[in-house]
This record gives structure tokens, C-alpha cells and sequence, in this order.
């Protein structure tokens, strides 16, 4: 196949790395990377490494570029590797670099050498393993370490401590992690990787289901946000009650009922009132009547009559949340695995046609075979990914495509996802009750407090 990439808007840097072995011909992208197909002679040859990673806006085009060669330089090029790298920036505020690198090491001529080789294995006595067809039994052993998974996180890793050190050395406080949230302790759902087709969908104003996939997650992840920082606020105040409950010279059995503290607070504020009109005082009552009727409804359905039965359901509201969240990750995730599996199902079921009249070409026709191919390369590419992405993604044996029922379940995940985020509505509803009744109680134990520590207590917040 030949690519014509003359007309690549956005490409605002290129760059080859060899190592010291190289031929120095292998400087021209061309001879480079003809020269890796070449040797190559499996038909399923993997050709070349891609790396892409998101340049940060914060450094400038010559800060980014240096970023980018010595990240390549220290990883890659000191292994042996060749390294072509470029940048991409189309001023969308999302500069970002791709960085091709070679399967296979260099002797010290220059030449391509083996990636791997072949080792029998033996048994008990140190003798070869025959196999029912005859030929000896062998694993394969990998020469430079390059595939190794454990490769993927010592990358990224290295990506980010590079990263960091450019931003600090530029003055920005800005850094980057490349830890998952779950290792970084940040208790959100991941949104999806939206992709080059769904992004310009986006930008054009037309609504993809990814894009509604994220926003719903986001949308989901700010009220988690809420909640669990509203439950935080109200567990420390509880906790600090506590504290001043016990060091009090004169520590009571139980901690304060909370209806007497409403009904304090009541007339707290009914007393506060008295210095305005009368039509004022009235409207105020009944706001406040109001507030306490709510309160006090809220308290009652829920069995909570002191502090220590509001922390406990405090407790229980946090914990509703948690599996509301946690059940709501299951639900993503499933999601995200199901729009995979239809988008590639559609994609399998809509070329196979065109796949399967290539193979009527196979046998002679060769001109004939050429042209097709050559005229239905997108789609035949777009079959083959479908192809190969469902055969390592659905069980072996699978012999029809059940697209409808992943759509059906996607609907139902879908629904599911709806009634949670109303649940965590309620939820945040029911904090917001009981952040009323702290500030109730609140005014209420500070009209308790004798006139000495309120004055003190105002010096200390003024």
C-alpha cells in the first residue's frame, strides 16, 4: 500500500533518531522504513511500534521538541531503536506527537537483526520433547526485551517524569500522572477514549454516542464530587461537637436531642426578630416554621433523634453513594466494551460482502484482484480491524454476530445509568437536608454558649 501524506495539514516537526550503529541512510524516512518492510517476510509482520502522547500547551514549539527528543533519546535510541517522530499541532489546543519505532535491533554492520529465537523445550531428563506430529516441541525466546508488557507502564511513567521536569524547569505548576484514577485515589468513573471520527462529529454540533457516554460520566462525576465533600463537611462537624461534648466541664449522659436544638433554634431566631416589622416577623416565622417542619419530618422518617444517630446516617447515606458509584463503574464499563463490539459488528457485517468477493479473486485474475483491492481499500481495512478485534473479543466458536441483543442490553445499561443519576439526585437532596439542620443547630449551641466565650469566639472568626 502507498501513503501520500504531502498534503497533512498540522505536521509542524519531524525528526529521525538512529542509534550509533545505524547506516546513516536510514536518516531519509523513505529508506528507513522501505527497508523495515522489506526484510520483513511474514505476511501478518508487525512493521513498527506507534507511541502517541499529548504535548503540554504550557511549553513552547522549541521546549516541546527538546521534550520529545530526549524522552526518545533515553528510552528508545540508547536501546537501539530507531525513533521517527512527529508533531502535530492544528492550534485546536491539542499539540501532541507520534513516535514510530523499529521492531528489530541492528547488528554492528547496520543490518537487521533477529527479534527472536527458537528454544526446544526439554523434559525431566534434559531430552526434547517429540509432539504427535514429529516435530519437537519449542518456545519462543525474545532477544531485546522491547515487548515486554511491563514496558507499557515504564514508558508512560518515564513520559510523565519528563514531562514534569520540562514544566518545573519553565516555571509552570502545572504536572501530568500517568496512573490510572483507581491508583492515583481518585474515586471517579473514567470517561471513554473518543477517537479521531467521533471527535469531528462532536466538533460539528452532531451528537455520537460517546460523546454522551462522557458527558453523562462527567455529568455524574461532578454530583459524586458534591456529595462526598457535603458528607465530608458534615462528619468533621460532627465530629468537632463531639470533641467539645466530651472535654465540657460538665459532660452530659447523651449527646444533645436534636428536636430540643430545633425547637432552641426556633425561638433563637424568634428572638432575633423582634427588632423588625411586624408583617416582616410573621413571613420570617413561617419561613422558619417551615424549615423546622422539614427538619424535623426528615428526622423522624429516619429514626435520628441526637448526633450519634446522625452520624450514623450520615454513615449510611455516604455508603448509599459509594454503591450507587461503584455499580455505576460496572455499568461504564460494560458500555464502553458494548459500543466496541456493535461498532465493529456493524463495520464486520456491512464489508464482509466486499471481503468475501476479494476472495473469488484470489485464484488468477490477479490484475483484476489488484484493482478491486486497490479501489475498496478503506472498507477492507475497516473489515480486517472489525475481523480481528471480534475474534479476540468474543469466544471461540462464536458463528453469528447477536447485535441486536448487545443493543438491547446497551438500552438497559443505558436506562439503568438513568435511574442511578436520579438516585444520587435524591441523595444529594438528602445532604442538603441535613446541611440545613446543622446550620440549625449550629446558631442553636452558640445561643447555648455562655455570653463570654460567644464574645470570645467572634474576636477568633473576626
Amino acid at each position: 500500500m502507498t501513503h501520500d501524506y504531502t498534503r497533512k495539514g498540522g505536521v509542524v516537526h519531524t525528526e529521525i533518531m538512529l542509534p550509533p550503529h545505524a547506516l546513516p541512510s536510514f536518516s531519509d524516512r523513505s529508506t528507513l522504513w522501505n527497508s523495515v518492510e522489506l526484510y520483513e517476510k511474514a505476511g501478518n509482520a508487525q512493521l513498527a511500534r506507534e507511541i502517541d502522547a499529548a504535548l503540554p500547551i504550557e511549553l513552547s514549539r522549541e521546549e516541546q521538541i527538546r521534550l520529545v527528543r530526549e524522552y526518545c533519546s533515553s528510552q528508545f535510541v540508547s536501546k537501539g531503536m530507531c525513533v521517527d517522530f512527529a508533531i502535530h499541532d492544528t492550534n485546536s489546543g491539542n499539540p501532541h506527537c507520534h513516535i514510530m519505532l523499529t521492531m528489530r535491533p541492528l547488528d554492528e554492520r547496520g543490518a537487521w537483526a533477529a527479534k527472536s529465537k527458537k528454544e526446544y523445550d526439554l523434559d525431566e531428563n534434559g531430552e526434547r520433547i517429540r509432539l504427535p506430529s514429529g516435530r519437537y516441541k519449542t518456545h519462543k525466546v525474545d532477544l531485546t526485551g522491547w515487548n515486554n508488557k511491563d514496558n507499557t507502564l515504564l514508558w508512560r511513567k518515564a513520559w510523565a517524569d519528563f514531562t514534569n521536569d520540562f514544566l518545573e524547569r519553565n516555571g509552570s505548576p502545572e504536572r501530568i500522572d500517568h496512573r490510572s484514577n483507581a491508583e492515583r485515589g481518585i474515586d471517579e468513573i473514567p470517561t471513554v477514549h473518543m477517537g479521531v471520527a467521533a471527535c469531528q462529529m462532536e466538533k460539528k454540533g452532531i451528537a455520537t454516542e460517546k460523546g454522551e457516554l462522557n458527558r453523562n460520566i462527567q455529568k455524574a462525576n461532578r454530583l459524586i464530587r458534591e456529595i462526598r465533600a457535603q458528607i465530608g463537611k458534615l462528619k468533621e462537624w460532627i465530629a468537632d461537637l463531639f470533641k467539645a461534648w466530651e472535654t465540657a466541664p460538665e459532660q452530659p449522659q447523651q449527646s444533645p436531642g436534636l428536636a430540643k436544638l430545633l425547637m432552641k433554634y426556633l425561638s433563637v431566631q424568634r428572638e432575633k426578630s423582634r427588632k423588625y416589622s411586624q408583617r416582616w416577623q410573621q413571613q420570617h416565622a413561617a419561613d422558619e416554621l417551615k424549615t423546622i417542619a422539614a427538619a424535623v419530618n426528615y428526622l423522624s422518617e429516619h429514626g435520628i433523634s441526637n448526633l450519634d444517630e446522625l452520624d450514623a446516617a450520615l454513615s449510611s447515606v455516604s455508603d448509599k453513594a459509594y454503591s450507587i458509584r461503584e455499580g455505576m463503574k460496572t455499568a461504564e464499563q460494560r458500555m464502553k466494551g458494548l459500543q466496541k463490539l456493535m461498532e465493529y459488528g456493524r463495520n464486520y457485517q456491512t464489508y464482509k460482502p466486499i471481503h468475501d468477493e476479494l476472495k473469488k479473486l484470489q485464484n488468477g485474475w490477479t490484475n483484476k484482484r489488484d484493482k478491486y483491492e486497490e479501489a475498496h481499500r478503506a472498507e477492507l481495512t475497516l473489515w480486517d480491524a472489525a475481523n480481528r478485534y471480534l475474534h479476540a473479543n468474543l469466544p471461540k466458536g462464536t458463528k453469528t454476530l447477536p447485535i441486536a441483543e448487545w443493543e438491547q442490553e446497551y438500552t438497559a445499561l443505558k436506562a439503568q445509568r438513568e435511574a442511578e443519576y436520579d438516585t444520587l439526585k435524591e441523595t444529594r437532596a438528602e445532604v442538603a437536608e441535613l446541611q440545613k439542620i446543622r446550620r440549625c443547630v449550629d446558631i442553636a449551641l452558640r445561643a447555648d454558649q455562655p455570653e463570654q466565650s460567644r464574645a470570645k469566639r467572634h474576636e477568633q472568626e473576626r
